[in-house]
């Protein structure tokens, strides 16, 4: 295959596909949660609506006490293959990283294609007041987060050096 094309393998397919289905029963766990008050605007959590450093990492929405509990626990849910196996490399932290976006952007996307409370009709910047900045039809981070996903799962099918991944055992 050439380094220049990137064509996704069966592999890469199905394990695409199984992210957007854990990203559609969480969109619908969060629906449940959060009912038609997006971004935790109605849990019972604490709110950071403005610094600095929301702007520059967090698309300029609040910090929410929810939020800072439930990305973690996925990052470190989609780093459970690693632990278990006992096997870490760039590559597949690239994979990981790139399943991380990937299932945030269905997630959230499907959040409004299945709350009756939205619908694709109504996700626009007046209905979504906590996706600050938008580009066409789909808020910045879609489009940033898309892109850098696409590059991570194309580094996680380059070669491994001779030495392959790291095993942290030798069981």
């Amino acid at each position: 295959m050439n380094a220049r094309t990137f064509v996704p393998g069966k592999r890469t397919l199905a394990l695409v596909a199984w992210v957007v289905l854990l990203g559609f029963f969480f969109a619908n766990v969060e629906i449940q949660i959060e009912g038609s008050a997006g971004w935790a605007a109605s849990l019972p959590t604490w709110r950071v609506e403005h610094h600095w450093l929301l702007d520059i990492f967090w698309g300029g929405r609040a910090m929410t006490g929810y939020h800072a509990w439930v990305f973690p626990f996925v990052a470190l849910f989609f780093h459970l293959p690693a632990i278990f196996f006992g096997r870490w490399s760039w590559r597949i932290e690239a994979r990981i990283v790139a399943c991380i976006m990937t299932f945030w952007l269905i997630e959230d996307f499907l959040w409004f294609v299945l709350n009756p409370a939205y619908g694709i009709a109504r996700f626009d910047p007046v209905h979504v007041p906590w996706h600050k900045h938008w580009i066409a039809f789909a808020p910045t981070d879609y489009w940033t987060m898309s892109i850098a996903a696409l590059v991570l799962f194309h580094l996680s099918r380059q070669r491994e050096h001779e030495s392959g991944p790291r095993r942290w055992s030798h069981e």
